[in-house]
């Protein structure tokens, strides 16, 4: 350096003031940390009839009320994420759609869960289950196939036992339908579980849409997942809603405003607000509700 040359600027740095957080988008920081939704860009779609309805649906666990009075309608062509905080009652909710939730023996439920007009009380449980699928929140391919775990759903339809012949059309359509088949179609007989995460989670929503589901509950399907494989899911479950009524739970305030159509908000077992994505993320009428959006906690 020239010694005649004047000294560059210095920087100071103010200690005495309070410390920000830059947004790698350039937002403002929200409250406890965690960015509040961004503006919602998908424009809302059209929805069809009410498939199923819960009415003021109760469970509770050894006495504890985990779900209060839960009323709610389930669409076809939608899907409806329910988000909150952990333990506030939405898997509890999810599972009691198809009566996974009366595995658990301290279980209890009051209320009415209505598809088609039909009490899920009143139908066969195997059968309800086919008709309400469910997938969760790890990937759990059946030790067996590619081929086999979606043929699986489809031999435990009848009581003969279809060939493979008979299945190969029905389990090509399920692995297309879950965007997968181009990537195995090569090696239907390879072991599912050396298939990558993501793969395995497609798997398993291909095994449960192979019957021909009315409804498809998603547990936190992609909390497992890198990033990449998220999108997949996310755009698959988009398509998939065009024919199916699809409900999610999840964490991700920003994957739900991404791909929902309805939102239910629920805090301590209660719904606390229901409505369109727009509405309760941009919009919404309860105090908590801003407040959990607004990432103040959660």
């Amino acid at each position: 350096m020239d010694p005649l040359s004047p000294p560059p600027p210095r920087r100071r740095i103010r200690a005495d003031l309070p410390a920000t957080i830059a947004e790698g988008n350039g937002s403002a920081p929200a409250l406890g940390g965690r960015r509040a939704p961004e503006p919602r860009t998908r424009p809302p779609r059209p929805y069809g009839p009410e498939r199923m309805r819960v009415d003021g649906l109760t469970v509770s666990y050894a006495g504890k009320v985990a779900v209060g009075g839960v009323t709610l309608p389930v669409r076809s062509g939608e899907v409806l994420a329910l988000i909150g905080p952990s333990g506030c009652g939405k898997t509890t909710l999810l599972r009691s759609l198809n009566r996974l939730v009366e595995l658990t023996p301290t279980a209890s439920r009051s209320g009415r869960i209505v598809l088609d007009d039909s009490d899920v009380d009143e139908l066969d449980v195997t059968r309800l289950r086919r008709r309400v699928a469910m997938v969760f929140q790890q990937p759990n391919p059946f030790p067996m196939s590619i081929f086999d775990n979606v043929a699986y759903a489809l031999r435990e339809q009848g009581s003969k036992r279809p060939r493979s012949a008979e299945l190969a059309e029905p389990v090509r359509e399920a692995l297309e339908r879950a965007g997968l088949w181009d990537e195995v179609a090569d090696d239907l007989g390879r072991p599912a579980l050396r298939l990558s995460g993501g793969q395995q989670q497609r798997l398993c929503i291909a095994r449960a849409i192979a019957p021909g589901p009315d409804v498809l509950l998603l547990d936190e399907p992609c909390s497992a997942l890198d990033p990449r494989s998220t999108t997949v899911i996310e755009q698959l479950i988009l398509t998939l809603a065009q024919s199916l009524a699809v409900v999610i739970v999840t964490h991700n305030l920003q994957q739900a405003m991404r791909i929902a159509d309805h939102v239910g908000f629920m805090y301590l077992g209660e719904l606390v607000e229901y409505g369109p994505a727009d509405e309760v993320f941009n919009a919404p009428r309860d105090e908590r509700t801003r407040d959990y959006v607004a990432g103040a906690f959660g």
